[in-house]
């Protein structure tokens, strides 16, 4: 998903990969970054999503509703298909 807004040049990576299409298969959440100082909303978020610490990685079946989680912390995690 491109990055749309900067608040700070330090903060956040330069470029964060395109959305991968829909698909019926699971996904491979790693987190990279960490929760400190980032809003509550976005540490609720990671904490729903299995990720408690960093470089915490969990295994999820791809939904809408989960894309829509890994939106609002997508400068936090990385996304990869899971190969069956």
């Amino acid at each position: 998903m491109p990055r749309t807004f900067v608040w700070h040049p330090r903060k956040g990576p330069k470029y964060t990969a395109p959305a991968l299409p829909l698909t019926d298969g699971q996904l491979r959440i790693e987190q990279v970054r960490s929760g400190i100082g980032q809003k509550a909303t976005m540490r609720r978020t990671l904490e729903a999503l299995g990720l408690r610490h960093h470089q915490a990685v969990v295994i999820k079946q791809d939904s809408p509703s989960l894309r829509g989680m890994l939106k609002q912390v997508r400068h936090l995690v990385q996304v990869t298909p899971v190969e069956e």
